[in-house]
């Protein structure tokens, strides 16, 4: 009788042991769930705004792409000769030469002026290389060199 009641004890305590197991395991699976819900629901507020952000940005940058090409039509910011700017993008936007145009017409023997220009819009403000490139101008670090070519 003993190895009997001891059978039955120990079935009734894995009856019990296993329901417990999945009651606990039906609380996680739900928990789980509720976490994986707000998770969606926040990623997906989170994307809107992400995306948001990322097309406001792409915008941002091409408004400031056209505006470098198109600055030198505006006389009231860009106050040299069109025909003196050369675009070249990177790492500066403009090198101009003031005065070029003038002298290349005979109208004029004075001095052309060469200038780095870079065009910012909005918030915009100079990268490394750009601050570099304007230090050295400013620190005098420039000068001319001919490359002459043998072939």
């Amino acid at each position: 009788m003993a190895f009997t009641d001891t059978l039955i004890g120990l079935s009734i305590g894995l009856v019990l042991a296993a329901a417990v197991y999945l009651i606990m395991k039906m609380q996680l699976r739900h928990k789980i769930a509720i976490v994986e819900k707000e998770f969606r629901q926040i990623w997906a507020e989170q994307e809107s705004s992400i995306r948001k952000d990322a097309a406001d940005r792409s915008r941002y940058v091409l408004k400031g792409k056209i505006a470098e090409h198109l600055v030198p039509m505006y006389r009231d910011v860009f106050k040299y000769d069109p025909a003196d700017a050369r675009f070249i993008g990177a790492p500066i936007d403009y090198l101009i030469f003031d005065g070029y145009t003038a002298v290349k017409d005979g109208n004029s023997g004075e001095p052309i002026t060469v200038i780095l220009a870079d065009i910012k819009t909005g918030d915009a403000t100079l990268s490394r290389t750009e601050r570099k490139i304007k230090e050295a101008v400013e620190q005098g670090r420039v000068r001319w060199e001919t490359i002459q070519l043998d072939f």
